[in-house]
């Protein structure tokens, strides 16, 4: 089905975009793939295919973005090493692009019918529960991408999801091993633990040691690397005020839009492949044998769901529900057309195979007034002319910065204000400088320190900015006197957790020699006893339970083994294991779960071990 969308498409994509979609992404699944066609252009080759630069670009900024997200007020892009963030972005791409290689090297394949099957049913492009086409090009424009494009992505998707679950899901796990791991996961430990507390109040510090520590960790303590730009903005909204819509022209749109309305035809079909293993005349004598017995008076619903090779719709009787027209194969669409209610087509022959079409249900369209659609297409009729002023302003725009050694003639020719913002660092600020874009442009050689205006940066759809560096707050050593007291504050609980160090050597030292009894208070604190600890202990820090279970087992039950874990505040606790306990024997449920959890384990670890063999045996160029 949908021949019609590979029909009207042209160039190729691949990106995730709604969650259907991300269910299917593997490991890797940058933005965009786009044909280079020099090596100019080209960042790599995999075994003569080629990656972009621009490929390459946006999935280092991919990365970035991704970095902002995760690291939030603590991220600090003048951090960043972007020779390492370009090298792991473009490792990320060639390992997709061997792994699309691998897959079609393998075999791995699946029908255009089961593909079509996605879209038709992915919610994101359904209208009351069924297939719009116009609602699908609506949400892929929206996302920049044409049908076949989005095609093309989902298509090498599925193969990268196919070619993952056949490999991760081939692991195979012995009983012994099974036995072994249940050994271990149901093993419990016998243990206590006492605190030891670091007093940072208690560290007396000079002001030489401070000074000492400022002067050491001089780097730490600067200003960062901030700029002030002016930019002038072109909004698109300023030009609706600007424009107007002639009754002539509304009229004319009117009569377009409605038009363009057409009935909805509600198919249901059963289809008989020409593939590979079917050949043409096998095909035709099957449908033909389908057509006999329905004209003896079988159900098509049943004969559908036994003999019907489109998987998306043979359970359902065949049912395709409603769609207009544009949607199916044109040879389809016409026999759909051509069929009364409840009429079934003869044998129809497409791409796919032999279908015999039955229509179930026509909807006349509902052709609304003019009265009804006038402010829509007076707004779509003003947008059209919005989009072409906006297009030749922001032209404008770009021309007359170019020229000018500032923005002060731009702002007169195109009527606009020249705004300052706050200063900002690399990581970015508020307003115009929360946009990447932005960042990236006023922190560039040719605007920081050429002064040059920028070129247009859009901002979003309905926006677009020049600016210029105003000012350049270059980094400079802060006063010593504006983060003594936070040095302070560092030496005291690094001098403090020291200590607590210290003390805790010593005290395990004189445990293991018997000087210190076990079974009495230290310095008033009682040791915590806890007896059978699993591994998921509740009530026990994570550091601990750690620890526990990393612990040697004790030799005897007088001589335990002893551990230390530092806190996150400086303290540290004494671990000492008393016993561990050994499990009983698993029962059949739990033996199955843990057959499951090490084969998922063992394909995946398969899985990496795939693509390295792939990245060893191929031909990788970099440039």
């Amino acid at each position: 089905m949908l021949q019609n969308i590979r029909d009207n498409s042209q160039g190729w994509i691949a990106k995730t975009i709604i969650g259907v979609i991300v269910a299917l992404m593997a490991l890797t699944g940058f933005d965009a793939i786009f044909k280079a066609t020099t090596h100019s252009n080209d960042a790599a080759k995999v075994n003569g295919e080629e990656i972009s630069q621009n490929e390459l670009s946006q999935a280092v900024d991919m990365q970035r973005r991704q970095l902002m997200q995760q690291l939030g007020k603590d991220f600090d892009a003048s951090l960043l090493d972007e020779k390492m963030l370009r090298e792991s972005a473009l490792k990320g791409l060639i390992d997709r692009k061997l792994l699309l290689q691998g897959a079609e090297k393998s075999k791995f394949a699946f029908s255009e019918a089961a593909l079509d099957q996605v879209i038709l049913q992915t919610p994101e492009f359904q209208v009351d529960g069924k297939f719009s086409a116009e609602r699908f090009d609506q949400v892929i424009r929206q996302l920049g991408y044409s049908r076949m494009q989005f095609r093309q992505m989902l298509a090498q998707e599925m193969l990268i999801g196919q070619l993952r679950a056949g490999l991760a899901g081939s692991g195979f796990v012995t009983d012994a091993q099974v036995l072994a791991f249940a050994r271990l996961e149901k093993q419990t430990r016998d243990f206590a633990t006492l605190n030891i507390n670091a007093d940072p109040a208690a560290v007396k510090l000079t002001d030489d040691e401070v000074k000492a520590y400022y002067d050491e960790h001089a780097k730490e303590f600067m200003t960062p690397d901030q700029v002030v730009i002016d930019y002038l903005e072109l909004k698109k909204s300023s030009f609706f005020d600007q424009v107007a819509v002639k009754d002539e022209d509304l009229q004319a749109a009117y009569q377009k839009e409605t038009a363009n309305l057409a009935e909805q035809r509600r198919a249901a079909h059963i289809l008989i492949e020409v593939n590979d293993k079917v050949t043409e005349a096998q095909a035709k004598a099957k449908i033909e044998e389908v057509q006999a017995r329905l004209a003896k008076g079988e159900k098509f619903e049943a004969l559908a769901k036994e003999f019907s090779q489109d998987p998306g719709s043979a359970n359902n009787g065949g049912d395709l529900g409603y769609a207009g027209p544009g949607v199916y194969d044109p040879a389809f669409e016409k026999a759909l057309y051509s069929l009364a209610k409840d009429q079934v087509s003869e044998p129809i022959r497409t791409d796919f195979g032999f279908h015999l079409i039955k229509l179930l249900g026509v909807e006349a369209p509902e052709v609304p007034t003019f009265a009804s659609l006038k402010g829509k297409l007076t707004r779509e009729l003003k947008t059209q002319q919005v989009e072409q002023r906006f297009v030749e302003a922001t032209k404008q725009l770009e021309d007359s910065s170019f020229e000018a050694s500032d923005l002060a003639q731009p702002a007169q020719d195109l009527k606009l204000t020249v705004h300052t913002s706050a200063p900002f660092g690399r990581e970015g600020g508020e307003g115009v400088a929360a946009n990447r874009a932005v960042v990236t442009a006023a922190f560039s050689p040719e605007v920081l320190d050429e002064g040059a205006n920028s070129t247009a940066i859009e901002l979003d759809p309905e926006t677009v900015i020049v600016l210029r560096a105003k000012e350049h707050l270059k980094p400079s050593q802060l006063p010593l006197e504006s983060v003594a007291a936070s040095i302070r504050t560092q030496l005291a609980k690094e001098h403090a957790s020291a200590a607590a160090k210290t003390k805790a050597d010593q005290l395990i030292a004189s445990l293991r020699d018997g000087k210190t009894p076990l079974d009495k208070a230290i310095d008033g604190q009682n040791w915590k006893v806890t007896a059978a600890a699993t591994r998921a202990q509740e009530g026990v820090d994570p550091t601990v339970l750690q620890a526990l279970f990393r612990m040697p087992k004790p030799a005897a039950k007088d001589k335990p083994t002893f551990s230390s874990v530092t806190l996150a505040d400086g303290g540290l606790v004494i671990v000492r294991l008393n016993g561990v306990n050994e499990a009983a024997a698993p029962t059949d449920e739990e033996k199955a779960q843990y057959r499951r959890f090490l084969a998922s384990r063992i394909g995946q670890q398969d899985f990496a071990a795939y693509r390295k063999q792939l990245e060893g045996e191929a031909d990788i160029k970099r440039y």
